[in-house]
């Protein structure tokens, strides 16, 4: 398999977090996105979009959208599963993943602020204000959601989850984490986050996250 992403991709990253959990090798393929590089006419024709990432099957077949990628992935490669064993479980780890990739990453990701400034011609304060409002507050409604889980947890007689479901990385967390490192770098407050926060510590003490994240990257850019 071959993965078209860049470093610092919140949906890069989750691809790279699902390949790291399910132990799959790839080729990894830099694309940078400050360049423009997702620009370029071929790639562009490969899939319908400038958008990374890109994951090319080991049949040749082109993927985008990475909730897509990720799904994909569970279902060819199912074991670690990142999706829970019941229907009612599925869908509450599908919720919090949307949340990240519905609700907070779209309105705050890289083409958004660029048209923002070069486009509406807003200044770098106000840029990085947007951003830290909008994540801010989807990352309060994830902290929401957690707390309303772990109630249902304990009405179920479930253990209290260590990662946003139970003790094992699922498809929420695979978008949770890149969408921290992303506030973290805009320096978005993450005070009075527990849950989420909790979570994304567990995650990141695991092997799988720390392989995935943009410092282990070959295109890295400190």
């Amino acid at each position: 398999m071959q993965l078209h992403n860049y470093f610092r991709s919140s949906a890069s990253f989750r691809v790279r977090i699902a390949l790291a959990i399910k132990g799959l090798s790839y080729d990894y393929i830099p694309v940078h996105l400050v360049k423009g590089e997702h620009k370029n006419p071929a790639y562009i024709e490969r899939i319908g979009d400038a958008l990374v990432p890109t994951l090319v099957t080991d049949d040749g077949a082109a993927l985008s959208q990475s909730m897509a990628i990720v799904e994909y992935l569970d279902e060819m490669h199912p074991t670690p599963a990142l999706l829970p064993d019941t229907p009612l479980a599925r869908a509450r780890v599908r919720a919090l993943a949307q949340t990240v990739a519905c609700d907070i990453h779209p309105i705050a990701n890289l083409r958004v602020l660029k048209y923002l400034v070069h486009d509406l011609k807003v200044d770098e304060d106000a840029k990085n204000a947007w951003y830290r409002h909008w994540v801010r507050n989807g990352l309060e409604v994830f902290e929401r959601q957690l707390a309303l889980l772990a109630q249902e947890r304990v009405a179920q007689g479930l253990a209290p989850s260590v990662l946003c479901w139970g003790d094992t990385p699922t498809l929420a967390d695979c978008c949770l984490v890149p969408q921290i490192f992303n506030a973290q770098r805009f320096k978005v407050s993450l005070d009075g986050l527990p849950l989420t926060m909790r979570a994304f510590d567990a995650c990141m003490a695991l092997p799988a996250f720390q392989q995935a994240q943009p410092s282990a990257c070959p295109d890295n850019e400190a």
